[in-house]
């Protein structure tokens, strides 16, 4: 018996979970219950909030944890998960004494990738 084997060109598998980018407006959804305005509201104090505290990091003060840990908190409510992990990178390495300027780098550009998606959101709405 002879086995007939053909190659199969590989292809990529889907994500496991969506990629919407910076901002996961599916979870952005759930949190709102589907509310646009609600949705709205919290878009901008997010990035009211980000353009707050971004200048705030570089120096690195002993509230900085603090903030950080408030900054993780929002955008893990409003589904900017890149920013949740890079917040939660730089507060450990800053609490452990670490070098954070890798993880402050990291940081600040996944602040600007969410404040970018959130102006394209709230411009289209």
């Amino acid at each position: 018996m002879s086995l007939h084997l053909d190659r199969i060109d590989w292809m990529p598998s889907p994500p496991l979970a969506p990629d919407d980018g910076p901002i996961d407006l599916a979870h952005l959804r759930r949190m709102t219950l589907g509310n646009a305005g609600l949705e709205r509201e919290v878009l901008t104090m997010f990035s009211a909030q980000v353009a707050g505290l971004a200048g705030m990091f570089t120096s690195l003060a002993a509230d900085t944890p603090t903030l950080l840990h408030t900054l993780k908190g929002s955008a893990r409510a409003i589904g900017a998960f890149a920013v949740a992990d890079a917040a939660s990178r730089l507060e450990s390495l800053i609490r452990c004494g670490a070098d954070p300027a890798e993880a402050l780098s990291g940081l600040s550009d996944a602040l600007l990738e969410a404040r970018t998606a959130i102006d394209t959101i709230l411009q289209r709405s």
